[in-house]
């Protein structure tokens, strides 16, 4: 949305807090705010409103609603699914991909610490994994598969479904692993939220994390689904809110506010589909550019284009100052000066280096993708310049 002149198109990172549901949730901050394990009656609206949102969140996901468990964000959701199963298994082979968020690739980085044995699968060129790939590293040691549905920088889409069905069929075949529920499948649906299916059960996962930021909720807030038989030891201990799975008093105003999000979640994907296609074909009129990423299992607001002898962060620090908001990569890597981990993946550092990351959301415009565009156009031209002049 054009606001006092700027465009922001950096939703990957945050999304705008839709005005909805700020309305949703202003009872919760001044009318309904005791602490909702309370037994008074103002604590147990409050306890009403948040089983109230875990309902509809788990008809959202063909859930029970006692498989929601309410969480800080996508990387608390994310070290709960990892850490909550693995600190019960000990040992095993930990399978996921090299573009993993950092909030997947981290916990697993310091279980490897520990003794696990992790494959780290590259995805195809294109930033999609091979299915076959998953299924030849399974084996009876295998405790659990961690694979996110998009990627939060190229926008890829991951073959989820097809993934579950592979571990599905392995765990019932005549060579299953010691534990029959193993492994577990967990997936980090944070950017798919908003734009793809999320049935659990046509998934196939055992865990799946959502983050209400990309959404249109506010930041704080996220669920991590756990299938009804999984066990997962508790990472934040003290109270028993959550299942016991997560101490402390409960963020009400984000649950509300998640929930409501959810509810206004509407098919933008031809509208999105339409600016993104737009802007990708605009930018590669550029001399020496290229789109990063699957051109059509690419999430709808995801443009992803790196420009030779441009530096991204340059890139990103022009637009600025036109008011103009985008990004390289993931935000939680953004005081990192190593190129992002997820193009150096499918392409080379050089390349990753040059990147320069657009995503869209419901707010954005085709006259805004214009305005981009043609400042992106002067912005290059005007960078390899000063490049080809040091």
């Amino acid at each position: 949305m054009t606001q006092n002149n700027q465009i922001y198109m950096d939703n990957a990172s945050t999304t705008q807090v839709d005005q909805r549901v700020l309305l949703a949730m202003k009872p919760f901050w001044d009318e309904v705010y005791a602490n909702p394990s309370n037994i008074y009656s103002m604590g147990l609206k409050a306890k009403d409103a948040i089983e109230n949102s875990r309902s509809r969140i788990a008809k959202f996901l063909n859930a029970k609603s006692n498989e929601i468990i309410f969480t800080s964000g996508g990387s608390e959701s994310n070290n709960l699914a990892i850490f909550g199963v693995l600190s019960k298994v000990k040992k095993g082979r930990i399978i996921t991909l090299a573009i993993e968020h950092p909030s997947v690739l981290k916990p697993i980085e310091a279980l490897k610490k520990q003794g696990f044995e992790v494959i780290k699968i590259k995805p195809e060129t294109n930033g999609v994994v091979n299915s076959e790939d998953i299924k030849k590293y399974l084996n009876s040691n295998t405790v659990l598969v961690s694979i996110m549905y998009a990627n939060n920088e190229i926008g890829t889409i991951q073959p989820i479904a097809k993934i579950g069905k592979i571990i599905k069929k392995f765990r019932n075949s005549k060579h299953p692993s010691p534990n029959s529920q193993l492994p577990l499948f967990h997936s980090d649906a944070c950017q798919a939220t908003q734009y793809l299916g999320m049935d659990v059960d046509k998934l196939g996962v055992d865990l799946l994390t959502i983050n209400g930021s990309k959404i249109h909720a506010p930041k704080g807030i996220g669920v991590l689904y756990v299938r009804s038989g999984v066990v997962l030891d508790p990472q934040i201990l003290g109270g028993s809110q959550e299942r016991g799975l997560r101490a402390g008093t409960e963020n009400v105003m984000g649950v509300i506010g998640l929930s409501k999000a959810i509810d206004l979640i509407k098919s933008d994907n031809s509208k999105l589909c339409g600016i993104r296609n737009y802007i990708i074909n605009e930018l590669l009129k550029i001399p020496r550019s290229q789109l990063n990423g699957c051109r059509t299992k690419r999430l709808p607001n995801n443009i992803n284009v790196s420009f030779a002898n441009v530096e991204g962060e340059s890139l990103v620090l022009y637009l600025d100052k036109k008011n103009i908001f985008v990004s390289t990569g993931s935000a939680c890597s953004s005081q990192s000066l190593e190129p992002s981990h997820v193009v150096s993946a499918i392409k080379n550092s050089e390349v990753a280096h040059s990147s320069l990351r657009i995503t869209l959301s419901r707010y954005n415009t085709i006259s805004e993708a214009k305005i981009v565009i043609k400042e992106i156009k002067k912005a290059v031209e005007e960078l390899r310049k000063v490049s080809e002049n040091e």
